[in-house]
């Protein structure tokens, strides 16, 4: 990939990164960063390492841990006031990224503790999925949801025995 690609994709990424609120689809980032569909799609991921929906998703998703964490709106107001068209949809993203349903997270209490500076806890409440091929959502090499290391979760019964 040539710089002048990387430059029309970053252009696209400050724009899901500005107006992720906006309804923002591929074929309009990818007129953003002056490509095809296809291509804009394929070089984001290499590029990135997600899909532009994905990124875009996960945007909405942190600002949405932010808007539950005042207390202030609904989570269907959250879900709207992020971008998102579906509730159905941002819950089940949500719940996928965070761990828990936006009206479990919403209900959790936040204490505001000591302030910590913006950049660190942008990195400590960035959502992440769980690994691929872990539906139990255990780090990846952790030996209880290994089932070959700890058998006793292994659903794979000897039929011998």
């Amino acid at each position: 990939m040539d710089l002048e690609d990387l430059k029309r994709l970053r252009r696209a990424r400050d724009v899901m990164d500005r107006d992720y609120a906006e309804p923002l689809d591929v074929p309009a980032l990818a007129r953003v960063a002056m490509m095809s569909a296809g291509h804009f799609s394929r070089s984001f991921r290499a590029a990135y390492g997600e899909t532009p929906y994905s990124y875009l998703m996960t945007r909405r998703v942190e600002r949405a841990k932010a808007l539950l964490r005042r207390g202030d709106l609904s989570v269907t107001d959250v879900c709207f006031a992020v971008g998102c068209t579906s509730l159905g949809s941002f819950s089940t993203r949500f719940t996928e990224l965070v761990g828990e349903s936006p009206s479990a997270y919403k209900a959790r209490d936040h204490e505001p503790g000591a302030p910590i500076p913006a950049c660190v806890a942008k990195v400590r409440t960035r959502p992440v999925r769980n690994p691929v091929g872990d539906p139990v959502g255990n780090p990846v090499g952790d030996p209880v949801g290994d089932p070959v290391r700890n058998p006793v979760r292994n659903p794979v019964r000897n039929r011998e025995a």
